[in-house]
């Protein structure tokens, strides 16, 4: 970064970042009482590393066996609240096409079979993961389900051809706030951090991937930065409503956020 003559560069860099973490203007009331993160021993006591993440596996999900092969993730409680909401109705898939951002094991992509989306994109950075959902899908759905359906490897919505857009997004990010594992493959399905959730906004706006009636289902806790992620997406003129929020036997809050697309 380049020195002005009237400030320091650590001071233009401190005024960039508190503009990206300020409460926007405007914001609806909800938003001022959305939690702050949890403390870093609060965040570690309920994100504890698996070691069965390189072994094999199983998952049981509506009558429907998923073999799970080594560095591919397990479904937790908060993935099982998304399958529930995708499987009763209450994100509607019919007739609507959808994309998955991270294709885990391909339970999403199942579901979205089985309730009749008539497009299914499964999207992830792993490989593994993407070659699973999409044998999951292929031996789970039924063969004449009106859906077309592509599996891709990808960061975030790279692959994705320019013009594309969908009628649903469903997101559950890797965005706890700090590192608990030094595993490569529990940092990737955990850890990543806000910059992911940061990206995945910024490509919904920049290449307008919603269509007119669209939205994005997002999933983040207060083990991220709730607040701030929240709150860029509001000053990138998205439209966020909470559809659901989930407590557990700890201090964590879960959140559900429903995002539209900027009104013209």
């Amino acid at each position: 970064m380049t020195r002005r003559a009237d400030g320091s560069a650590s001071d233009e860099q401190s005024r960039a970042t508190a503009a990206h973490t300020a409460d926007p203007a405007g914001a609806p009331e909800w938003f001022h009482a959305l939690p702050a993160t949890l403390s870093r021993a609060e965040i570690l006591a309920v994100n504890q590393a698996k070691s069965e993440v390189h072994t094999w596996r199983r998952h049981e999900y509506n009558g429907w066996t998923f073999d799970v092969p080594p560095g591919v993730f397990l479904p937790g409680g908060t993935s099982r609240l998304m399958h529930d909401r995708l499987l009763d109705g209450t994100i509607e898939l019919a007739g609507r096409s959808y994309a998955a951002m991270g294709a885990g094991l391909g339970v999403e992509a199942v579901i979205a079979g089985a309730r009749g989306a008539r497009e299914v994109a499964v999207l992830d950075v792993h490989p593994d993961s993407v070659r699973t959902a999409a044998e999951h899908y292929v031996r789970l759905t039924p063969v004449d389900a009106p859906t077309r359906f592509d599996a891709r490897t990808s960061d975030l919505f790279d692959a994705i051809e320019p013009g594309t857009r969908f009628d649903v997004v469903t997101f559950n990010p890797p965005a706890v706030s700090l590192r608990t594992s030094d595993e490569p493959d529990v940092v990737r399905n955990v850890c990543v951090g806000r910059a992911i959730v940061d990206r995945f906004l910024d490509q919904l706006v920049e290449r307008d991937l919603l269509t007119a009636d669209g939205s994005a289902v997002l999933i983040l806790s207060n083990t991220a930065d709730l607040r701030g992620a929240i709150g860029y997406a509001i000053r990138l003129g998205l439209r966020v409503e909470v559809m659901h929020v989930q407590t557990w036997d700890d201090a964590v809050l879960t959140y559900f956020f429903r995002l539209r697309r900027p009104l013209p």
